[in-house]
């Protein structure tokens, strides 16, 4: 089975992903669309891609395309995505999923209600480094996991009039930066009992940086950060009872990673990121007939999304 891909929203992130399927070995990309008719024949032209929508209505009703890549700013996913699981199409929405968690609620119920297939395209858990790491953790190599340690930043210079700045269209730290480091710590903790956060905010009123404490009832532990107002490593460590797992800068594309046993460094082992690894895995997942993946599953989403939430409460109150 081959799916055939549209995407919706001609940005950057996007750009990115046409990149990405010269390697999808079970899909194609055959449409785009955009607010723009203009937008979208650019966008193609530029791309090779066959079909160039004038609205998301249009790319939604388009019978060639059976999965539709959401790639617009956040607050804009929610209606593209209901109208794509209305129409019975699967989606893959790019992250944060969406800008408030009623809105991914929203999308989830309907997805499930639909039996249409949904996933947050949180391209890090398809990346073969994590990969492996999910690997060693689940052998055991390095103890039960006891903590995660680990920063995303992305120095920004402050732009009111750049959608990162702005509340309207969900910008800030959280949503664009937050978004990795709490879904790496919720993927291998899982979802903690205790958020304490900090951090300081832009002119417009969104978060510039932040720093997170994700507390366990057992006693496990998460510290996390994100910026715009500085540079840093973008690096990860799980940290387990008998070694730990060094997630290489930057972490979210995990270009390689090395294992320590107790004091001793086991080894380096280095991979080739990609976004081809999350599509081909939806494609993957629609041949056996799934409406969710198990590796970035809803209630995933679900539990990344509140804790950005209970997040952004405490850094912007």
């Amino acid at each position: 089975m081959s799916t055939r891909w549209g995407i919706a929203g001609p940005g950057k992130m996007a750009a990115a992903m046409v990149a990405g399927f010269g390697q999808v070995s079970n899909g194609s990309l055959v449409a785009v669309g955009s607010r723009s008719e203009g937008r979208a024949r650019e966008f193609a032209d530029e791309h090779g891609i066959p079909k160039a929508h004038g609205s998301y209505a249009a790319l939604v009703a388009d019978p060639d395309v059976d999965a539709i890549y959401i790639a617009t700013p956040h607050p804009q996913h929610t209606d593209i995505a209901l109208s794509a699981i209305e129409a019975g199409k699967a989606i893959l929405v790019e992250k944060a999923f969406t800008a408030a968690v009623s809105d991914t609620e929203r999308i989830v119920d309907a997805a499930r209600s639909a039996g249409v297939f949904a996933m947050e395209a949180m391209w890090t858990r398809f990346n073969p480094g994590i990969v492996r790491v999910r690997e060693l953790v689940d052998s055991g190599a390095i103890g039960q996991v006891r903590g995660v340690q680990g920063d995303l930043t992305a120095f920004r210079a402050f732009d009111p009039d750049d959608r990162l700045f702005a509340p309207e269209l969900g910008g800030g730290a959280v949503l664009d930066l937050g978004v990795y480091v709490l879904s790496f710590a919720q993927y291998f903790l899982g979802t903690p009992d205790v958020v304490h956060a900090h951090g300081g905010l832009f002119p417009s009123g969104v978060e510039g940086e932040f720093g997170v404490l994700l507390g366990y009832d057992d006693g496990r532990s998460a510290t996390l950060s994100g910026a715009f107002t500085a540079y840093g490593p973008g690096r990860m460590m799980l940290i387990g009872s008998e070694g730990w797992i060094d997630v290489h800068p930057r972490f979210h594309r995990a270009p390689s990673i090395t294992v320590w046993r107790g004091k001793e460094q086991v080894g380096t082992e280095e991979f080739t990121p990609g976004y081809h690894h999350e599509v081909i895995h939806v494609g993957e997942c629609l041949a056996q007939g799934l409406t969710e993946s198990p590796i970035m599953p809803l209630d995933d989403t679900i539990a990344v999304q509140r804790l950005m939430q209970e997040v952004l409460d405490q850094v912007r109150r």
